[in-house]
């Protein structure tokens, strides 16, 4: 049986300036013809050059994650978990769109400075495998009345994804989304008739997830049936210090929420405790620690 996920040989084949701070890569190569995409914020991994600086080839394989571990540490790919932004396998193309913050971590670094026929070795979901890939966490169903995304601008490749998602359908369901970005330019042109979306901007040094709370306060409207009485002591507990909480079950009012760490530890907070609402219908992602170079 084909694995759920194997290793991609591609080349950068161009760069597009989606906002200031967001950078499309769109790579290319005979391999993309045999990659799948099964939700908008798929999941992937980015291999680049290891800690020396030096690009390490991978053997293209079933065991690649065995393949992986079985390098020193010092010599393995550094490896950063992104979103599959688009997958074009006619034209073997795929998207994977890159937040530019500077030096400070080795993907920035790279598509910083990486120039188109750039090589790059991707893991990704397999085509040949028949059984469903994982690595995302938004799962539509006929049910979903309302949803809300909330993001930050690592995860609003993923949450855009949604939206474009939603609006393939005939009778998509109201939307509040609330993304925050760096800069006010960040804020992307996604006009859709069932989506309010709004862009909250960091300028003016506000802090990861202050301007998202904010309007979370002003804005957030939430349906009664979404909503539970008082969570149970151990539900409360287990989901404190949770970084990574998926929905249970089918629910309609999905919740989508991706950002920081630390601004997830705060926005469960706010919608659990001060909204009350069900915690079964809600996904919890932290997409990266601040302080951690990405």
């Amino acid at each position: 049986m084909a694995a759920g996920y194997r290793i991609f040989d591609l080349t950068l084949k161009r760069r597009v300036q989606v906002t200031p701070s967001l950078l499309r890569c769109v790579f290319s190569g005979e391999d993309v013809a045999g990659m799948k995409l099964e939700a908008p914020d798929q999941r992937i991994k980015l291999l680049f050059p290891n800690e020396a600086g030096e690009r390490v080839t991978m053997p293209v394989s079933d065991g690649w994650y065995q393949d992986y571990l079985a390098l020193p540490k010092a010599e393995r790919p550094v490896m950063r978990t992104y979103t599959l932004r688009a997958l074009r396998r006619e034209e073997k193309e795929m998207d994977v769109e890159f937040v530019l913050h500077g030096e400070t971590g080795p993907a920035s670094r790279w598509a910083m400075h990486a120039a188109p026929g750039a090589k790059m070795q991707v893991v990704a979901p397999n085509g040949a495998s028949s059984e469903e890939s994982g690595g995302y966490e938004w799962h539509w169903h006929e049910g979903i009345q309302q949803a809300l995304l909330i993001a930050d601008e690592t995860a609003v490749p993923a949450a855009v994804g949604i939206l474009e998602q939603l609006a393939t359908l005939a009778s998509p369901p109201q939307v509040q989304a609330f993304f925050e970005v760096p800069l006010q330019a960040d804020a992307q042109q996604v006009n859709f008739p069932f989506a309010e979306v709004h862009w909250l901007s960091r300028e003016g040094h506000a802090a990861h997830g202050e301007r998202l709370l904010a309007a979370l306060h002003e804005h957030l409207s939430i349906p009664a049936f979404a909503c539970v009485t008082e969570q149970s002591p151990e539900e409360k507990s287990l989901s404190e210090d949770s970084l990574w909480e998926r929905a249970e079950g089918k629910h309609a009012f999905n919740v989508w929420v991706a950002a920081e760490s630390g601004v997830v530890k705060k926005l469960r907070r706010c919608l659990l405790d001060d909204y009350h609402l069900d915690r079964e219908g809600v996904n919890f992602m932290a997409y990266w620690t601040q302080g951690r170079g990405r």
